[in-house]
């Protein structure tokens, strides 16, 4: 895996950078959403100085190890800070895993898709991973098409370590 840092991506309406502290307000916001509550769980963020530890515990570490991590997803349009997509080193999968999540007033016009499909070929092309997985709840509908959208198949149900939800696992091969 070779080993990219900080690196930016670009798309026809976005700029995809890696999340850092002064993206705390907006993951502050995201991380309370509904659907995020719903279908990612609280991560008992509560405020902006509750962000920035995660950010600086979780988010930044791994971008320093592995060179990709979570990045925050901007609408070039306006410079509005519209979702997170990402590839993460999750305990309990074999392969690195792709997620997304977005602003409520920004589903269902596409950015998830464009986003995540840069996010995709920059796992293959940058980072030279040679396979994905991706992890929803069933319930997630409109995770699991866009996930198959994107190519993902889906391998069987599961559960990550420490917690009780069942899963759906989905796996890409480049």
């Amino acid at each position: 895996m070779k080993k990219t840092k900080h690196k930016t991506f670009e798309t026809e309406r976005l700029f995809i950078r890696p999340t850092t502290l002064e993206d705390a307000a907006f993951i502050l916001e995201l991380f309370n959403s509904p659907k995020w509550r719903k279908f990612i769980g609280d991560r008992n963020i509560k405020t902006v100085k509750h962000a920035k530890v995660y950010i600086s515990n979780k988010i930044q570490p791994q971008l320093e190890k592995s060179g990709f991590s979570n990045y925050t997803v901007i609408r070039k349009a306006d410079g509005f800070k519209i979702g997170s997509c990402g590839l993460y080193d999750r305990e309990g999968l074999d392969n690195i895993d792709i997620g997304f999540a977005f602003l409520p007033k920004f589903e269902k016009k596409g950015y998830a898709f464009e986003a995540t499909s840069e996010i995709k070929r920059a796992a293959k092309e940058e980072f030279e991973l040679r396979d994905l997985s991706a992890i929803t709840l069933e319930e997630n509908l409109d995770s699991t098409r866009l996930l198959e959208k994107l190519g993902f198949k889906l391998k069987n149900k599961f559960h990550l370590p420490d917690d009780p939800e069942e899963l759906l696992l989905y796996h890409l091969k480049f």
